[in-house]
């Protein structure tokens, strides 16, 4: 069959990002058809130990995952994805949750991403100098696994390491809890736990950094089964977990995918023809995913305006308007930049955003935020001066990273973004200003229609010389594209646009910012 004969089939995919659990229905030409997000918890019981639990993001994988496929043919759903955040799962023997913490409780089970407790084990493994570490950069981040798991071992040996039967990635547990297979994503193993995919595991890299216990029973704690993100994992969904899902058994799912790895996969090979984009017509390399979600931007972006004096009256002039505090803030720059580019605002405030150490390109977890150029006022245009210079950080943070990729031979014109910050426009505007590139950004919309009808992208130009140029495209956002690469063949590299949706392109600014030169010095 064809065309308007073709039988529908449906796939699910989740996405567990730091605070919430997400999930989308899409059919088989990727239209996005229902999504729906449930917030996950949180716990810090002292200062840089951030914990979670696997049975609550158990438990909002089942509320999402019934609320999306309300109304439809639960026969025609033929599959099921999953992404997540590197966070460390521990279970005992019987796959019971084990503590991670000093209190004891076993329900806050998961060691965070971004959970800084091993600072002096991942200090001690970086001065091995094993050639493992070569995999990552050179350098091992405090937020990769192997330091966790040292820490367990020397902190937590009664109560949790003595006792673990399985350490998992989140992602990989999401997968053996719905199929009960403990088989492990290449994904999360290659760029979180030092695996190889040539070579496989090291022996020689855990003994010598006091783990050898892992190498027992050939690494069955963290995983001797290693399979391709996309790969069909054993029998499909259980009955136990078809019932807490509300999706049929059996149904085919997925080796899991790394959040911000399916991010990338969902915007990189979007079709921008016609745009005139430096990208258009050359090799997928010269493209550059960035993943604007809580890693990279939100924590820092809070952490600067929730802390201002003027917060409060932000709170209650947002609320009053129906806006978020950051569409206020947009709004609220427009109104005191006056004829002005926005940019000018901060030609005396600087920002540097590392209050969580720095990932890339310097990988120093050592490094700590600060702000430049401070005055006594503490007024809601202070706040909105300092979330702009804050925003413009970042992007000098994505321009640093690719002047560190440039460096090393690569080749980059165009930015695709994804995560929540790629709604906002201000974000947006300022990595196109300030990394002189093309950007492109996917987005979508939900139509309050009957179940079933697709929701359509656009694309448009947004520039001072171009007037919009809509034309519908079908839709993917974050994981989708990765549910249609689990749920059938694999697909080559020229697919992958028909799995993307529509977008805005913004070009980087026509007018010269001085303060842009000065910051990035």
């Amino acid at each position: 069959m064809s065309g308007g004969d073709e039988p529908r089939s449906y796939y699910v995919g989740m996405d567990v990002g730091t605070g919430s659990v997400r999930a989308a229905l899409v059919d088989q030409r990727g239209t996005l058809l229902a999504f729906a997000d449930q917030p996950i918890n949180q716990w810090e019981p002292q200062f840089n130990h951030h914990e979670q639990s696997s049975e609550d993001i158990w438990a909002a994988c089942c509320i999402v995952s019934k609320k999306v496929v309300q109304g439809v043919n639960l026969h025609q759903i033929r599959g099921l994805g999953f992404d997540a955040t590197c966070s460390l799962v521990v279970l005992d023997e019987q796959f019971r949750p084990l503590p991670v913490n000093h209190e004891g409780d076993s329900h806050r089970n998961i060691i965070m991403w971004l959970d800084h407790r091993a600072v002096s084990q991942v200090h001690r493994i970086n001065e091995t100098k094993h050639s493992v570490l070569q995999y990552v950069g050179g350098v091992m981040s405090v937020e990769m696994q192997a330091p966790k798991l040292l820490w367990l071992k020397e902190n937590l040996r009664e109560t949790c390491w003595d006792k673990a039967g399985h350490f998992f990635d989140l992602p990989d547990f999401l997968s053996w809890k719905a199929t009960g297979v403990t088989a492990r994503s290449l994904c999360s193993l290659v760029c979180k736990w030092t695996y190889s995919a040539e070579k496989g595991w090291d022996d020689s890299f855990w003994k010598m950094v006091g783990l050898e216990d892992l190498v027992t029973d050939n690494y069955s704690k963290i995983g001797n089964q290693v399979l391709p993100p996309g790969a069909s994992l054993g029998s499909g969904l259980t009955p136990e977990a078809a019932k807490d899902l509300g999706l049929p058994p059996g149904i085919a799912v997925a080796a899991s995918l790394i959040d911000a790895h399916a991010g990338g996969l969902g915007v990189i090979g979007a079709d921008v023809k016609g745009h005139g984009l430096a990208c258009e017509g050359q090799p997928v390399t010269s493209r550059l995913a960035v993943i604007c979600g809580t890693s990279s931007c939100h924590m820092g972006i809070d952490h600067m305006v929730q802390g201002h004096a003027a917060f409060p009256e932000l709170q209650a002039k947002a609320t009053a308007r129906r806006q978020s505090v950051y569409a206020y803030l947009n709004s609220h720059l427009d109104l005191i930049k006056k004829a002005q580019p926005v940019g000018f605002l901060t030609v005396d405030l600087h920002v540097w955003p590392d209050f969580h150490g720095n990932r890339s390109p310097l990988a120093d977890l050592t490094l700590k935020g600060m702000v430049t150029g401070l005055k006594l006022s503490q007024d809601l245009d202070d706040l909105a001066i300092l979330y702009l210079a804050t925003v413009q950080a970042i992007a000098f943070g994505t321009r640093l990273i690719i002047e560190a990729m440039e460096s090393a031979g690569h080749s980059i014109s165009t930015l695709f973004l994804c995560g929540g910050l790629s709604k906002n426009p201000l974000f947006v505007q300022m990595h196109a200003d300030i990394t002189g590139s093309d950007v492109p950004t996917p987005h979508h919309h939900m139509e309050a229609r009957h179940q079933g009808r697709a929701s359509r992208g656009k694309w448009e130009r947004i520039g001072p010389c171009s007037p919009p140029q809509p034309q519908s495209h079908l839709i993917l956002v974050h994981w989708p594209p990765f549910i249609m690469i689990s749920c059938f063949p694999p697909c080559p590299l020229h697919a992958i646009p028909l799995m993307n949706g529509g977008s805005s392109f913004l070009p980087d600014s026509p007018f010269p910012l001085p303060g842009h030169a000065d910051t990035h010095r």
